[in-house]
């Protein structure tokens, strides 16, 4: 799915969609998405008789490191209802995958999408409220635990 051209993409125009097929409406874009990686562990091995004098490394397990999602308040309770499955033990509703879909500059189409699976809220901030400001936003975050990430 992934569309290939010299220069690289803009990363302004993005959706991420917290319930794929589920044919549910926007509520609010999210402003920054944060932390898409993945890593492969390595395991070092050494035979007491090998010849050279170094270890050889082996590839292990993979993980994803968590994502951090930031929208602006406006009132949507989504994002902790969300995590309130998760604090109330229902589990098996609370694993999604999630999707974040890369669009070109026009927003005529999808140019990559990651897949972020059994993705499950572990953390919910609200955002920070002072006085003095006046024309900041608030903003809301939420990280997920990310099983693993599939790029498309």
């Amino acid at each position: 799915m992934a569309v290939f051209r010299e220069t690289p993409y803009s990363a302004f125009n993005f959706l991420v969609d917290l319930e794929p097929g589920q044919g549910e409406e926007v509520q609010a874009g999210f402003s920054e998405v944060s932390g898409l990686n993945a890593e492969i562990t390595v395991a070092e091995y050494r035979a007491g008789n090998d010849r050279v004098n170094y270890v050889r490394k082996v590839p292990g397990i993979h993980k994803a490191g968590d994502v951090t999602l930031k929208r602006g308040v406006i009132g949507a309770q989504n994002l902790y209802e969300w995590l309130e499955l998760g604090r109330t033990g229902k589990l098996a509703q609370v694993k999604r995958d999630i999707v974040v879909k890369l669009q070109s500059e026009d927003r005529a189409g999808t140019v990559v999408s990651w897949k972020l699976r059994g993705a499950m809220p572990i953390k919910w901030t609200g955002p920070t409220l002072t006085a003095k400001g006046g024309g900041d936003i608030a903003i809301e975050e939420l990280v997920l635990s990310v099983e693993t990430i599939e790029q498309e």
